[in-house]
């Protein structure tokens, strides 16, 4: 049976107060928090196996080598790709500017189109601005309705412009709006696109299968699946990852150095220079494995419960505007708001004196926030360890947001 309440006795910070009241964490989609499994296997891996991969003749280098070749099949078999197409990088930006350097100027010219959409991350626009700046392309961007949802009738009269990238969120971080990222990628590759999507907000909350979804590169963050900092993933199809330059050169991704040339190993080596984040990628495996023993399917179906019940409370509270879809189906891991005639600031530090965290500010979504005529807003997202009483607390934390400020 999948209990949140129960789920939370695995996560040690849970066990601390904040301003002398209970933790009441409603930040996950910025980072989420660790079991104590994930916790003892980094530190396990350090105390017994700590050595440097691929290049030691000798036991622990053996082990090392054996753990992140372990951790990289875990993955692997996570996302449904194959090993040699798992990239262990240290975020989903790291990811994603890997795509844009090692992929995009090579292969964009002046006057092609990238095709992303109006509810990015800045991780997922920033890259392409740059990329657009050093080789001529142009950005394009789908428009996103008053209801959070992405356009797709903009999409498609914007697909006719024929991208030569499309590249969008699975799931807004800002938003939680669930992008139809499967058709979308049908649609992008009918006028010859190379997709790529940002999945740092989905795979925590659902199964995402890559083969599936069709996509050409796909790339998530551990740490807001349970797992460490510093350690992220980034998918991509092997037929492409072959013809690709590497990101970043130097020890370990080198077949042969020459006084004047080099050239270059293998997938995925060829894409992970120096020294590996081995701890990271073990935490990350023990993440992967405590999700699969709750179920992927279970924590979807707590992940919208948990969003239709905040949407619900929410709607109630008096000066609260919620931004996204409403239908708790359409949405994952957060509900959005905006605190009417009280910055998303002050109401954060409302929050925290309650001992309720919870995001605000842009989100790093600057362009949506202005498109929706915002400055900031208010975010609280979930994970497997949201209670309803979570919840309960945020909306009696709010209270106090109107004492405060008064009506």
């Amino acid at each position: 049976m999948f209990d949140p309440s129960l789920i939370k006795k695995d996560f040690p910070i849970f066990s601390r107060n904040v301003n002398g009241k209970p933790l009441v964490y409603l930040d996950s989609g910025a980072t989420s928090q660790k079991p104590g499994i994930v916790l003892d296997a980094e530190r396990e891996y350090y105390e017994k196996h700590n050595a440097n991969v691929h290049r030691g003749a000798h036991t622990l280098g053996d082990e090392a080598t054996a753990m992140l070749a372990l951790a990289r099949s875990v993955v692997a078999k996570f996302v449904g790709g194959r090993e040699s197409e798992i990239i262990f990088v240290r975020n989903t930006t790291e990811a994603i500017n890997l795509v844009a350097y090692a992929w995009g100027l090579d292969n964009l010219r002046t006057g092609d189109v990238i095709l992303s959409t109006e509810m990015e991350h800045h991780a997922n626009l920033v890259p392409w601005q740059q990329v657009a700046e050093r080789t001529g392309a142009k950005i394009e961007l789908a428009k996103v309705t008053s209801g959070g949802l992405l356009d797709l009738e903009d999409y498609a009269r914007k697909l006719k412009l024929k991208p030569k990238l499309v590249t969008m969120a699975h799931v807004s971080n800002a938003l939680g709006t669930v992008n139809p990222v499967k058709e979308m990628t049908k649609m992008a590759h009918g006028v010859g696109a190379v997709v790529l999507i940002d999945g740092a907000q989905a795979v925590p909350h659902m199964r995402v299968n890559v083969t599936d979804l069709g996509c050409d590169f796909y790339a998530f963050s551990g740490h807001k699946m349970l797992g460490p900092m510093g350690i992220g993933v980034l998918w991509g199809k092997k037929e492409i990852l072959t013809k690709m330059s590497p990101f970043l050169t130097g020890g370990g991704m080198i077949n042969e150095v020459y006084p004047d040339h080099s050239t270059w190993t293998d997938l995925p080596d060829k894409f992970e220079a120096g020294t590996p984040n081995v701890a990271g990628a073990v935490g990350l495996m023990a993440a992967i494995e405590y999700l699969e023993t709750l179920g992927m399917e279970q924590v979807g179906r707590h992940d919208r419960e948990m969003v239709a019940y905040a949407i619900s409370k929410l709607e109630k509270v008096d000066k609260v505007k919620l931004l996204g879809p409403v239908n708790a189906e359409l949405r994952s891991g957060s509900v959005g708001f905006e605190y009417m005639g009280v910055h998303a600031h002050d109401v954060a530090t409302v929050l925290d004196s309650e001992g309720v965290a919870i995001r605000s500010g842009h989100h790093c979504t600057m362009v949506l926030h202005k498109s929706l005529g915002l400055a900031a807003s208010v975010r609280a997202s979930f994970n497997v360890y949201t209670t309803t009483d979570d919840i309960d607390a945020l909306i009696s934390a709010l209270d106090k947001v109107k004492k405060v400020f008064g009506k």
